[in-house]
């Protein structure tokens, strides 16, 4: 898609986004601070306003729209978790300079990239209960669609699938998120007391996942990894 779809989309999936602030506020009460509600709405509407302003003429690269995501999200909200998607998306963004047309090839390196940024800025991996643990199954999962079939870049059917698959990995491994003891930031204070609570960073990566996926559908799908815990 080139940048005007790309920005409507980003506007009504953030829109849909915002709709999981509760839940994330609530999971984020009970493991971290209990702010990633609010970060997560206010960098969402922040992103919508800052794409409604960005000047079309001449047409804006995907890199530039995602540069300004970066910095409207960064905006918003003074707290880590701000940053560090902040500095993901400008990771992201750097990834497809050059580039006109995102397809799930460009999708699979933002997010990889993002994924690795986080990892840097936030010294953490994969098992230490963070965002990376829905991020990196998510990524690997379109990684694999596009070596098992790569008209998944340029099939909008193919490409949804995909990105489907790539939902129920990353949902999964936010389930599994709850056996994990928190590793990084606050949730870490409660040691062993993490254990058999859902992590709410990975619950936020998910929410923005299946939130693109119905941006895409104009359809409310599934909305996987129901909490149970709270």
């Amino acid at each position: 898609m080139r940048s005007p779809e790309l920005i409507s989309r980003i506007q009504d999936s953030m829109t849909l986004l915002i709709e999981s602030s509760d839940e994330l506020r609530d999971l984020d009460q009970v493991l971290g601070d209990g702010d990633l509600g609010i970060t997560i709405s206010a960098g969402a509407r922040a992103v919508i306003d800052a794409l409604t302003d960005l000047p079309t003429d001449p047409e804006p690269a995907p890199s530039d729209v995602a540069r300004a995501c970066a910095k409207a999200f960064a905006n918003a909200n003074p707290s880590t978790m701000a940053a560090l998607v902040a500095g993901g998306l400008l990771a992201g963004s750097k990834v497809w300079v050059g580039c006109e047309d995102v397809t799930t090839v460009e999708a699979e390196a933002f997010i990889r990239a993002a994924a690795s940024s986080i990892s840097h800025r936030g010294k953490s991996q994969v098992g230490d209960k963070t965002i990376l643990d829905a991020m990196v199954p998510a990524v690997d999962s379109l990684a694999d669609s596009l070596a098992a079939n790569p008209q998944v870049a340029t099939d909008g059917d193919l490409a949804l699938g995909a990105l489907g698959s790539a939902i129920s990995s990353s949902a999964a491994a936010v389930v599994a998120t709850r056996d994990l003891q928190s590793q990084r930031g606050r949730a870490s204070w409660l040691q062993d007391r993490s254990i058999g609570l859902q992590d709410p960073g990975a619950t936020a990566f998910l929410r923005a996942l299946e939130a693109w996926r119905d941006a895409a559908t104009g359809e409310r799908g599934t909305r996987a990894a129901v909490v149970e815990n709270l």
